[in-house]
């Protein structure tokens, strides 16, 4: 965390097909809280985040399936968006959920195919997409905490 609510993230590394990928150069991703939850608005939200990732991967598993069919997409527009009661998170309200009560994504997709043809490129776009699997189907989070102090000693060792 940097101050407040402003948190700075790096990624780098990834396992896939069996094996271990480092990239040239990390990415940076910064988040931050809107005014209201006492953030400086700075950046996207985790919640932001959490919703573009979600359009991104349906989005690139949809045209990457139609490509494999032949189907050439001219333009696609994506829209995700997501309803929060901020009475769970803050704690107001206990039996209010803490994260997402909805969730609903659009698509407007220019395609030389049929209306059928559209929907069923959506279908296999969610069906395929690494991250509407994790939201829709849950997968354990495995959580442990440490002292810094720990961390940074095993660090130099």
């Amino acid at each position: 965390m940097i101050e407040g609510s402003r948190t700075f993230s790096s990624v780098n590394g990834f396992h896939g097909a069996c094996q271990d990928f480092e990239r040239p150069s990390s990415y940076f991703l910064h988040s931050d809280e809107p005014a209201v939850l006492l953030g400086g608005d700075t950046a996207p939200n985790p919640g932001e985040y959490l919703l573009s990732a979600l359009a991104a991967c349906v989005t690139t598993s949809l045209v990457y399936h139609a490509a494999a069919k032949g189907i050439t997409i001219q333009e696609i527009e994506s829209k995700v968006e997501g309803d929060v009661d901020l009475q769970g998170f803050l704690n107001i309200d206990p039996k209010v959920r803490k994260g997402f009560q909805n969730i609903r994504m659009s698509f407007a997709i220019r395609a030389d195919v049929s209306d059928e043809q559209i929907q069923e490129l959506v279908a296999v776009g969610t069906g395929f997409s690494p991250a509407f699997d994790t939201l829709t189907m849950g997968v354990p989070i495995a959580v442990k905490a440490e002292r810094m102090e720990a961390r940074q000693r095993a660090g130099a060792a």
